[in-house]
């Protein structure tokens, strides 16, 4: 497993088009990926669930992978929690 504590820097937060880029990304891997808010965690390739997180700017979370490219999951997820996309 690899794990890493992430700030959302994004200005919209994680929803609506943000959360949709993140989820597409996050379905290109092949490991499972988990995205935590407090106390909640949920599978990062749901759009429903990530958005049912409600994750704000300036948040804290826990993004978190089990797999083969767990690692490169979790990098590549880190760049589009760090910016919008365009």
């Amino acid at each position: 497993m690899f794990s890493k504590e992430i700030i959302v820097r994004c200005e919209s937060g994680l929803h609506n088009r943000q959360a949709t880029y993140f989820v597409q990304k996050a379905n290109e891997f092949e490991s499972s990926i988990y995205l935590q808010s407090d106390n909640r965690r949920m599978n990062a390739k749901s759009l429903l669930g990530i958005m049912s997180l409600g994750i704000v700017t300036g948040a804290t979370v826990t993004l978190s992978a089990v797999g083969s490219d767990a690692e490169a999951a979790v990098n590549a997820l880190e760049v589009l929690l760090s910016r919008d996309v365009d």
